[in-house]
């Protein structure tokens, strides 16, 4: 269970739906003076080099924030993409984009200490949570940010509700195994139970998989039972052109990797989905691919 590593995925176009919506969302909490809490269930090493071996062999980051930066749209683009960009740029002062933040330095950075925000960090693999904790020490942020290394699902219900009652809770597990996904759901349902005002993101792969396609469904009938707005955003950069020129007519298809990844949010901020209806359009636009581009945001509630 401890094959998947996200340092091959850094900076994909994944991340970039991720970060993008998960800053949209803390900037939206922090706006007002009561302190929050940031749960991210699956934390991974935190802080990922794109020039590393890892970033290198698979070359996602080249389909996500390389391209994006390369891009039209980087010099002109719409809110929620301005945000991203001036985070990334944040961790690259020399112009370069060498580092790209996980989700925990994303969420870490917009996190306020005068708020007494808190950050909860877990990560059940080995390699990555010895280099998460490493990399938060760099931080010095003393009581704002705890970790630990243990599986985030169980940890999690520990937490809920937080003394504020205000706060965000990230859960994107590997999905390597299939029952990350009934898992999910499971740990949405018992914690919206004990914190139902909180804010729930999930982010979860699009892949020929039952479980995957089931997800989305599982999530918005847990939602609507507990009576909580939702909102479901699907970024689809379409299939790469150079496999399909290396496939042989009558052998079988190959792998065509990610190409899609969908945001579900329970108790989403209510300025998100027009910012979204702006945003993935021109994401798509320009990261765009080939066959089976394509964008969705949908809502209830």
């Amino acid at each position: 269970m401890f094959s998947y590593r996200h340092g091959f995925h850094a900076g994909n176009h994944a991340d970039v739906l991720k970060h993008m919506v998960l800053i949209a969302t803390l900037k939206h909490l922090t706006a007002k003076p009561t302190p929050i809490t940031v749960v991210d269930t699956h934390a991974g090493a935190g802080l990922y080099r794109l020039d590393s071996d890892f970033a290198g062999t698979s070359g996602e980051a080249q389909d996500g924030i390389v391209k994006l930066l390369a891009s039209p749209l980087a010099a002109d683009p719409p809110p929620l993409v301005a945000d991203y960009l001036q985070l990334i740029a944040s961790f690259n002062p020399s112009g370069k984009t060498k580092v790209y933040p996980g989700s925990p330095f994303v969420a870490q950075a917009l996190l306020r200490q005068e708020a007494k925000d808190k950050l909860w960090l877990f990560e059940l693999h080995p390699t990555d949570s010895k280099a998460l904790a490493a990399h938060v020490e760099q931080l010095h942020a003393g009581r704002q940010v705890g970790l630990k290394r243990d599986d985030g699902f169980e940890a999690l219900r520990a937490l809920l509700p937080p003394p504020s009652r205000r706060g965000l809770v990230l859960i994107d597990p590997s999905y390597e195994l299939k029952h990350d996904y009934v898992r999910v759901a499971t740990t949405l349902q018992d914690s919206l139970r004990k914190f139902a005002t909180g804010t729930y993101m999930i982010w979860y792969p699009v892949i020929p998989r039952p479980e995957a396609h089931e997800l989305p469904r599982r999530l918005k009938t847990l939602a609507n039972q507990a009576g909580k707005p939702w909102l479901h955003a699907v970024l689809n950069i379409g299939l790469s052109p150079e496999r399909a020129k290396t496939h042989t007519p009558g052998e079988p298809e190959p792998r065509p990797g990610l190409t899609a990844s969908g945001v579900f949010l329970v108790n989403p901020p209510h300025t998100l989905k027009a910012a979204l209806q702006q945003a993935l359009p021109a994401l798509v636009e320009a990261l765009g691919r080939g066959k089976g581009q394509m964008q969705l945001v949908e809502s209830a509630g």
